[in-house]
């Protein structure tokens, strides 16, 4: 059993708050738009990470990351990358990896909009946890928390902040 936690588009702030959102999971995902090394080697030191880079990420980040990362999670097939689409309207970047061998568990950030979704065609879990920094058209911070145990994703929690100015 792993304890998850998911984010995106930080755009160069972690939000304090998370600290205590993420506190009792085992890893941090982050799809991407970190905004700064800054910011990804301060979630590298709180707790272990997976992430890709996004649009807004410098060379630092680029040499660092992949675009995208598939792995497997307590036995869950799970396909990360920035820039995704949605179930229906997958980015053309990436919809041919998720038609020719679906992942069970499909995370990306980008539109700063939290969406979890299921895609029935593809019988795959869509995670979008929204934006947790400050910037973008985003008016609340969001992240989203979930377990995995033997090939089973439960217990998804969202996090909603208010913005601080």
């Amino acid at each position: 059993m792993k304890k998850i936690g998911v984010l995106s588009d930080t755009h160069t702030y972690f939000d304090p708050r998370l600290y205590d959102f993420f506190a009792n999971v085992d890893e941090i995902w982050h799809a991407g738009d970190f905004g700064s090394a800054e910011v990804f080697d301060e979630i590298e030191k709180f707790k272990p990470i997976r992430a890709v880079f996004g649009n807004v990420d410098g060379a630092i980040l680029r040499i660092r990351l992949k675009e995208v990362e598939r792995f497997e999670c307590e036995g869950v097939n799970v396909l990360l990358t920035h820039i995704g689409g949605y179930p229906g309207n997958y980015d053309p970047a990436i919809r041919s990896q998720i038609y020719s061998n679906p992942p069970n568990l499909f995370i990306c950030g980008h539109s700063h909009i939290l969406k979890i979704m299921n895609d029935k065609e593809l019988n795959l879990l869509h995670v979008n946890p929204g934006a947790a920094g400050k910037s973008g058209i985003h008016t609340v911070q969001t992240a989203v928390r979930f377990v995995i145990d033997e090939g089973t994703i439960k217990d998804m929690e969202v996090g909603e902040f208010k913005m601080n100015q």
